[in-house]
């Protein structure tokens, strides 16, 4: 599948670039939790039709989803495919009703934070227990109602 090839080269790479490695078990987002009519799960197409990269979202409560498992093929980097997937990450979290949208990453991900803040994301205070982050951001979609 898919989805499921998309995921484990995410957790290929980041175990890789992180210094102490990487247990996507640690940091769970079940099937279940990225799929509607809570969640969501976008898969990114190249120009052949190939998955070149994917995203989730996963209901935190409270008006908020959080982004998960985001990521871009390397080869594929510098396309404007990152920035894609955020804005329709985005997009979709509004759909969803979310008024807010979190994230979090490792300082290791540099061209990651650079593209969360270059995309009107502020850094907040730890909303979670991820081991394998060291930064979390946050962005305004709505006006909670």
């Amino acid at each position: 599948m898919l989805a499921t090839a998309l995921l484990t080269s995410y957790a290929e790479e980041i175990a890789a670039r992180l210094p102490g490695g990487f247990d996507p078990q640690s940091v769970a987002a079940t099937a279940d939790e990225l799929a509607p009519p809570s969640g969501a799960f976008l898969v990114v197409f190249d120009a052949n039709g190939d998955g070149v990269g994917c995203g989730g979202l996963k209901d935190l409560g409270s008006g908020a989803v959080e982004v998960k498992r985001m990521w871009i093929a390397p080869s594929c980097r510098g396309r404007g495919y990152a920035r894609a997937l955020l804005a329709a990450l985005e997009e979709r979290a509004r759909e969803l009703g979310a008024a807010e949208i979190r994230l979090d990453t490792s300082a290791v991900l540099e061209e990651a934070i650079a593209l969360y803040r270059a995309s009107g994301y502020r850094e907040i205070g730890r909303y979670n227990d991820n081991p394998f982050a060291s930064l979390w951001f946050a962005k305004r979609l709505r006006e909670a109602s």
